[in-house]
């Protein structure tokens, strides 16, 4: 067998290719501005982030459980699944359409899309529509400075998102689990909201497979599944999009879906969460704890009405 020594050894050697690809990538970033760090670990790019007024001081749940227990059907219907079977997608290139009610439609490159803004950290409650939470150290940059540069029109109600279609990467869109490829909205004020970020890393390093890279939405006030996940279309529209889970089960999922502790599924309570890494389960909060930021959007709204 032939032994290859450190010094006949280059980075392209010991890293496996895609993510070889993505350093690049990440390493153009940082020069456009976007404010990311050096490269990492072969499974991961370390990423620096400015800190955050909008950070909660509630310890974070840890990395292992951030990275290994994840809901994502793309690859998997169980909570291992994803980390497990996301090794397949491949990152890079990546590409994102902005379309619909906007002066600047177009297709662009993650780096282009990313240009010019720096990275924030965001510790952030995450509440999961199954009853369990946890707290995720993101990094990424404010949904609304991302938008703007395609200056939305006053025809612009809502923010579709869709996710990446390759079932030849994404095994879990071989089975009919949900209409794919998965698709997500807000309205154009939530997606406005200062609390409303596109993340492109967690624990500061950018994101893994599993946990939606190259980039997702993160809405912390809302339960987990409005953050879609490895973007590829973002989409202004004058009405109400159509939104993956909405659409497959509209009396348990709705549009809006707010963290509301008083507004139960209906096959379990939502009063309460069990935080990953601890026993016993916590009362839950109205919007996550986010009501000071967020409310003021929902003023007049019926929120048992309008889950």
């Amino acid at each position: 067998m032939l032994i290859r020594h450190g010094g006949d050894l280059t980075e392209n050697d010991v890293t496996p290719h895609e993510v070889w690809l993505r350093r690049r990538e990440f390493l153009a970033l940082g020069a456009a501005g976007v404010g990311l760090g050096l490269a990492g670990p072969a499974s991961a790019i370390a990423l620096k982030g400015a800190p955050s007024r909008y950070s909660t001081t509630e310890p974070k749940t840890s990395k292992a459980d951030v990275t290994g227990y994840n809901n994502f059907y793309e690859f998997g219907v169980d909570k291992d699944d994803p980390a497990r079977n996301a090794g397949s997608l491949k990152t890079s290139p990546w590409t994102v359409k902005v379309d619909g009610e906007c002066a600047r439609p177009g297709t662009v490159d993650l780096a282009d899309f990313l240009r010019g803004n720096t990275l924030q950290d965001r510790i952030y409650r995450h509440r999961c529509v199954e009853g369990w939470s946890m707290v995720i150290p993101w990094l990424g940059v404010p949904l609304a400075d991302l938008l703007k540069r395609y200056q939305p029109t006053s025809k612009a109600k809502y923010v579709a998102f869709e996710t990446l279609h390759r079932p030849s990467e994404m095994p879990g869109q071989n089975r009919r689990v949900l209409e794919w490829p998965y698709r997500e909205g807000l309205r154009i004020d939530e997606a406005m909201n200062p609390l409303t970020i596109m993340a492109v890393g967690l624990y500061g390093e950018s994101l893994l497979n599993q946990n939606g890279a190259p980039m997702r939405l993160v809405v912390p006030w809302k339960y987990g599944f409005k953050g879609i996940k490895s973007i590829v279309r973002i989409s202004f529209t004058e009405s109400q999009p159509r939104t993956a889970w909405n659409q497959s089960a509209p009396h348990e999922y709705g549009f809006y879906s707010n963290v509301n502790p008083q507004v139960d599924h209906p096959r379990w309570s939502q009063a309460t969460e069990r935080r990953i890494g601890e026993f016993r389960r916590r009362p839950t909060l109205m919007f996550n704890g986010y009501g000071e930021q967020v409310a003021s959007l929902y003023r007049g709204m019926d929120l048992k009405k309008f889950y």
